[in-house]
């Protein structure tokens, strides 16, 4: 499948600077993020990523257009690790930017969550 390409159903999530926009493909909830992921952003994301009852959940977040990233989303990404880890499932993040990419290395996230340099790589199991 073509990088871009979602199947599924299509939720979308505005919270003034940040956008998510959920998508299923190959039964992986891709959550694709546009904007800043800070305090003020950060709950669409958290609600995102809530697997409560999914069995194995896979999940994979798509970093491509996130502008900024505080500690907010670190502690959402960790938060959302031990949720998924718990439920025997995974998460991935695909493409983050370089300023992202050296955030996550910074402060070990990407020792718990993989990082895959494109959407297409990290959709792959």
């Amino acid at each position: 499948m073509a990088e871009g390409q979602m199947t599924g159903r299509e939720q979308a999530a505005h919270t003034g600077r940040l956008s998510v926009v959920a998508t299923a493909t190959d039964g992986i909830r891709v959550l694709s993020l546009a904007g800043e992921l800070d305090h003020d952003t950060g709950e669409a994301l958290r609600q995102a990523l809530d697997v409560t009852g999914t069995a194995r959940p896979r999940i994979v977040v798509d970093m491509r257009q996130v502008t900024f990233m505080d500690s907010t989303g670190i502690n959402i990404f960790v938060a959302a690790y031990q949720a998924v880890t718990r439920a025997s499932g995974w998460i991935r993040l695909a493409a983050p930017t370089e300023a992202i990419l050296r955030t996550l290395q910074l402060v070990g996230v990407h020792d718990l969550i993989e990082c895959r340099p494109t959407l297409h790589e990290a959709l792959a199991t």
